[in-house]
């Protein structure tokens, strides 16, 4: 972790300004209605909508002159490689996108608008993730990882650094849980700049491969439903170096339902006047669901992302009304 750390140091000096500081806003409704006092980390507010640019942004960073000359390949749900895209055009750097088939139309679309070439894979995100790692084999390009690299999670724990210096009091963060890039990355920070600050990890419960894992103690494959929260779905890839950073730095576990999500990403369409996605909706909900253990203290919700598409968000909202 004192490697990681100081990776994340560095990115957090190296990766600006491509990468702006997002705000830690305070709730007002959720801080009277959950009796305790709720900050909003704005991720969704990044250029991309996400997070993500982040790990992307410090990947390209310490890549050589001649790994940037081939162009680099990565694989994505849409908020990774809408984040590798834009990190690719400020660094004049090709980038070549593989994406489930899966993916929603709009964050595909937003991926070729960044000048990304898109490849689309039939199956799941993992299956995107091995065949985008077999062509930069064959072609010898860089693979820039969503998750499983240490140089991206660093990216990712900037959001960790940002916390801490805005919020050096907090009692605990709550992040959505995929592959465990941001929850690794952020907790990794957290732990060495705030200890005294709870991690607290949330998944849908349509999407538990890496909270199943963790259980287990070694990663293992986990059944799958459709979920809202679609940029944190998918399974993690073996060996991936999260799993054993999220060992380390997750305090609690959360898992909510998709009524529960929906619920959540109403609620701040209605309090906060933001349409987030899923994945973002799941961190608050699970702030929902234990808020009577936090009745009292200081908590942030890491808003992950915004891209969601209209359809799937006027979904979301008839769910809600309906739960």
């Amino acid at each position: 972790m004192s490697d990681l750390f100081a990776r994340i140091l560095e990115a957090h000096r190296g990766i600006r300004p491509q990468v702006p500081l997002t705000t830690l806003e305070r709730s007002t409704r959720l801080s009277r209605e959950l009796e305790c006092d709720v900050w909003l980390k704005t991720e969704h507010l990044m250029p991309t909508g996400s997070f993500k640019v982040r790990g992307s942004a410090n990947k390209l960073r310490v890549l050589g002159e001649s790994a940037r000359a081939t162009g680099v390949i990565t694989a994505s749900t849409g908020n990774h490689g809408q984040g590798v895209a834009r990190a690719g055009q400020f660094a004049g750097v090709a980038v070549t996108v593989y994406v489930a088939s899966i993916t929603t139309p709009g964050k595909i679309a937003a991926i070729e608008a960044l000048g990304a070439e898109v490849v689309l894979v039939e199956g799941n995100p993992l299956d995107a993730e091995q065949e985008a790692r077999r062509q930069a084999e064959l072609t010898g390009k860089p693979y820039v990882a969503p998750y499983n690299d240490l140089d991206t999670v660093a990216g990712q724990g900037t959001v960790g650094v940002e916390l801490a210096e805005q919020a050096p009091d907090l009692d605990a963060v709550f992040v959505c849980v995929g592959g465990g890039g941001l929850i690794g990355g952020t907790g990794t920070a957290l732990k060495r700049l705030s200890p005294a600050t709870r991690v607290v990890g949330v998944w849908p419960e349509a999407s538990t491969c890496l909270l199943d894992s963790l259980r287990a103690g070694h990663i293992v494959a986990t059944p799958e439903r459709p979920t809202l929260s679609d940029g944190s779905a998918g399974a993690v890839e073996p060996g991936s170096v999260t799993f054993p950073i999220c060992q380390d730095v997750i305090d609690e576990t959360v898992t909510v339902t998709e009524a529960e999500i929906a619920r959540a990403m109403r609620t701040i369409a209605e309090g906060e006047r933001w349409i987030v996605e899923g994945a973002a909706g799941v961190a608050v909900a699970g702030l929902l669901r234990t808020a009577e253990e936090y009745r009292g203290k200081k908590v942030a919700v890491v808003l992950c992302g915004r891209n969601v598409a209209l359809e799937t968000f006027l979904g979301a909202m008839e769910l809600a009304q309906g739960a």
